[in-house]
């Protein structure tokens, strides 16, 4: 038998360590050890087998560009959700996906990042929420929107249309691309019926800072050097 990994610590870099493990107390995680002072403090939590490192560095060691996606099973979404609120978080229903028939809902932690929890064991119709409501699904596309119209550019109406062609009245929130190249303006349901049935379709930011432009940086830096090089030499 092959030796394999015995643990797994999942690490976040955080801006303040002690608002961090207050926020993840709420989902059942308790501090074992703390250490560090000044510019490096950390933070090491675990709920029953499970285990989170909390670190808070200055400068950070790790910077990513767009907040972190967690997903956590919980054992009481109502209890959940009932110590979150109290604490002050706010916290968005998605509705019952089967991966969570229990009921799903989504908030963000101190720093930003998204935290998806849901509850696997399922509950009975008359007992769900009726603040799930059937767009819930949208949720990711529902952040896009968000950023969409934060930022605007995006055209007046949808461009997806209906099954027959017909046009849609709604506005255009999001934008969908391919691997192609092929880029189209959706109202929220034809954008979502879209993703579901192109398989390579996927959400796309409407700026047009991509690969194209990012190569065309690429291949302009070089001949800017060799102009200056050239320059220096005649200078010389």
């Amino acid at each position: 038998m092959q030796n394999g990994v015995q643990a797994q610590v999942p690490v976040l870099y955080v801006a303040d360590a002690d608002a961090t493990r207050r926020f993840y107390e709420a989902f059942g995680y308790s501090e074992l050890r703390t250490g560090g002072d000044g510019e490096s403090r950390w933070s090491y939590l675990q709920c029953g087998e499970l285990t989170l490192l909390v670190a808070a560095v200055t400068p950070r060691l790790v910077t990513v560009e767009l907040p972190l996606l967690i997903y956590l099973y919980v054992d009481d979404l109502t209890a959940t959700i009932e110590r979150l609120t109290a604490a002050g978080y706010a916290v968005e229903r998605t509705g019952y996906p089967e991966h969570a028939p229990g009921g799903e809902c989504r908030t963000t932690d101190p720093d930003g990042n998204v935290v998806v929890f849901g509850q696997r064991r399922a509950v009975p119709e008359q007992a769900r929420s009726p603040e799930d409501g059937k767009e819930a699904r949208f949720s990711l596309i529902r952040e896009a929107a968000k950023r969409v119209s934060r930022r605007g550019g995006a055209p007046a109406r949808c461009q997806i249309g209906g099954p027959r062609g017909e046009a849609c009245p709604e506005p255009a929130e999001v934008k969908l691309a391919d691997s192609w190249g092929d880029t189209v303006w959706g109202c929220l349901a034809h954008a979502d019926e879209t993703l579901l049935s192109a398989r390579g379709a996927f959400l796309a930011t409407q700026d047009g800072l991509g690969l194209r432009a990012f190569l065309r940086t690429r291949q302009a830096a070089p001949k800017a050097r060799t102009g200056t090089a050239r320059r220096q030499r005649r200078s010389s």
